[in-house]
């Protein structure tokens, strides 16, 4: 019999009370036992940056930690970001600008850029590419991507 193990963990505003076995990762408890789908699993070695959420604000690859790590904190996945109605300022410039392909990637980009551009609303091109450096894009070429966050950084500062 597997030994589980309980945790409170906060996912978008809500609070989730579950028993999971140590060695579950993050990503597929979201996945999997929290039916969030648009964190998407890569390498499963935290090299493609697919699978990134925010961990207490900070971005962070979720195939890399255990779910049991999570209790007592606060995670936000993709979903948490706009509506298809209301897309937050990022995703509708990843729309405007082309930044997608085939899409995979883009959860992870997203997350991994939301941090980033609440410290940094005005980034360089360098400073974008050094961020998401650790995303990997098989379609893109990343041109359309830079083209993006940097009109996201200006719709954002506009809301301001």
């Amino acid at each position: 019999m597997k030994k589980l193990f309980p945790i409170t963990v906060t996912v978008n505003g809500k609070v989730y009370e579950r028993q999971v076995e140590a060695r579950l990762l993050l990503s597929d408890f979201l996945r999997h036992d929290l039916g969030l789908l648009g964190t998407h699993v890569g390498c499963e070695h935290g090299i493609c940056g697919a699978c990134t959420i925010l961990f207490d604000g900070e971005a962070v690859r979720s195939c890399l930690i255990f779910a049991v790590q999570a209790n007592g904190h606060e995670i936000r996945t993709v979903e948490s970001l706009g509506t298809p109605e209301n897309l937050h300022p990022l995703q509708q410039s990843f729309t405007d600008k082309h930044a997608l392909q085939c899409g995979f990637c883009t959860p992870g980009f997203l997350m991994t850029l939301v941090p980033f551009l609440e410290e940094n609303p005005t980034p360089t091109e360098d400073e974008i590419r050094e961020a998401i450096d650790g995303n990997i894009c098989r379609c893109t070429g990343y041109e359309k991507i830079v083209e993006a966050v940097h009109d996201a950084a200006e719709k954002m500062s506009q809301k301001k």
